[in-house]
């Protein structure tokens, strides 16, 4: 069920419709789970028994790393937890890509074909079993609890709004909430009673409004250029390259942060709070500053259960630059079976491990006055984006060939205009939704949006949105184009 159609908005008000008028706690939770589990059973049929494996697996699993006195069987029970999550998550995301690599290799030596499984990828399989890992982990470290009924802990792991497409949400941060008290009583093992708050209500639909209009508005009347673009690359001017590029990290950014704004607005309206999962990443002054404001959630994720495991920076310098460049490259992995996704990865792995390798070199950059100054801030950002929306180059062309090409054709510049000129002529509304784009980030970047938003008097709040409601519509098509990270 996508977040952009009619569908998804009948069931929402529905939700809170039903949750409004009933308020015994319990079977408002339960209700809850029951919703979220027929909003997967409508996006993906019966893979959500791929869901419901998970849940079953890491809710027993955990109770028994609570309750195991061995560290060994702790330690055999976190492997059991690991291995049916990720064995889960490779076979359906890359059986069929491991065997056309076999197939590419034997092809040569004249071994018959593997035939492929022509396996169905299930819908936010890599943001729920990450969700489930943490639990199993936080558990396994003594820094968490197991959940206390099956329902709770199966509300963690569909809670509808982030299931499709994160953010990927902790243990630690969404359990407790479920478990907060309804008044101040010394009863704390009894459930939360969903009540919908006046502001809480406001704030949800401005931000859910803010993400309809980056993701209907912006990311989707943007990708037809960006699609012209990419899908002939060979022959692209460089400024052409530079302008796909740009078009293509200002579609993926209104994509997936509008995706993420909608998720946390619902959440918030029904009174649960998610973490923000982007911070104006295009001002990010540094690549490590960059993964600080992008894709929070998975950026910490990485830190938390592979770079620090790994070892992190404490076992001297050029273990933390191989272990920067795995981790990225296992983050690359993840977002999909395919050699671009492991390059996108690569390259911004280099990238983290060149500004560790430089800060090492040169500790006095770290307080360099110049670099704090407005000038310098703005040059960081220049020069930071320059090659992060190179790594867009590796996300959005899936042809190894063409990729080469295009990113040559990115670093070294032909000056060739004639081509480039036609593009701009004949996507004027692209182009100017560009413009507009960057503009409003900046303005975004200046001030919260989205809080002075739902802090205006109360008629001039409905005008704006109805404002917002008016632009979707007049581009929309009526034919919802899905998520990006539906892929993922």
């Amino acid at each position: 069920m996508l977040f952009n159609t009619p569908e998804f908005i009948i069931f929402f008000i529905s939700v809170l419709a039903i949750i409004s008028c009933i308020k015994f706690r319990r079977f408002q939770h339960l209700f809850l789970v029951g919703a979220s589990y027929f909003f997967f059973y409508f996006s993906n049929n019966f893979l959500i028994t791929l869901l419901i494996f998970s849940t079953l697996l890491d809710f027993y699993v955990g109770k028994a790393i609570f309750t195991a006195k061995d560290k060994k069987r702790k330690k055999i029970l976190l492997i059991s937890s690991l291995a049916g999550n990720l064995g889960l998550l490779g076979f359906f995301k890359y059986a069929d890509f491991g065997i056309s690599q076999i197939n590419n290799i034997t092809e040569s030596l004249g071994i018959p074909e593997i035939t492929s499984l022509g396996l169905i990828l299930p819908i936010g399989i890599s943001f729920y079993t990450f969700q489930t890992i943490s639990y199993t982990v936080e558990i396994y470290r003594g820094k968490l609890e197991p959940s206390k009924s099956l329902w709770e802990f199966a509300l963690f792991v569909s809670f509808f709004p982030q299931l499709v497409a994160g953010p990927i949400l902790r243990a630690s941060h969404f359990l407790p909430q479920l478990r907060e008290k309804i008044s101040n009583n010394n009863i704390t093992s009894s459930l939360r009673t969903i009540t919908i708050h006046d502001a809480s209500l406001r704030f949800g639909i401005s931000l859910m409004a803010i993400g309809f209009f980056k993701k209907m508005f912006f990311a989707d009347n943007i990708a037809p250029m960006a699609n012209e673009i990419f899908n002939v690359p060979y022959g692209l001017e460089s400024f052409s390259v530079m302008l796909g590029a740009i078009a293509f990290g200002v579609q993926i950014y209104c994509d997936f942060s509008g995706y993420s704004d909608i998720a946390i607005g619902a959440a918030t309206i029904l009174g649960f709070h998610i973490p923000a999962n982007f911070n104006k990443p295009y001002f990010a002054v540094s690549p490590v500053d960059f993964w600080r404001r992008w894709h929070i959630s998975l950026s910490t994720w990485l830190r938390d259960y592979l770079y620090i495991p790994l070892g992190g920076n404490r076992k001297g310098n050029s273990r933390t630059y191989v272990n920067l460049i795995t981790v990225m490259f296992l983050g690359g992995l993840w977002h999909g079976a395919s050699w671009n996704f492991v390059i996108w990865g690569l390259m911004h792995g280099v990238y983290l491990a060149v500004q560790k390798l430089i800060t090492n070199k040169f500790p006095s950059l770290k307080n360099s006055k110049f670099l704090k100054t407005r000038t310098g801030k703005i040059i960081s950002i220049l020069i930071t984006q320059y090659f992060i929306f190179m790594t867009w180059l590796a996300f959005r062309v899936e042809d190894f060939d063409a990729l080469s090409y295009v990113l040559y054709k990115y670093v070294i510049w032909d000056f060739a205009t004639s081509a480039t000129l036609q593009i701009l002529s004949h996507n004027i509304i692209p182009i100017t939704l560009i413009v507009v784009f960057f503009i409003l980030n900046y303005i975004s970047y200046r001030k919260n949006i989205v809080k002075s938003l739902s802090e205006m008097k109360i008629t001039h709040w409905a005008i704006i949105l109805f404002g917002i409601m008016i632009l979707i519509l007049f581009f929309y098509d009526l034919s919802p184009n899905e998520f990006i990270y539906f892929r993922f």
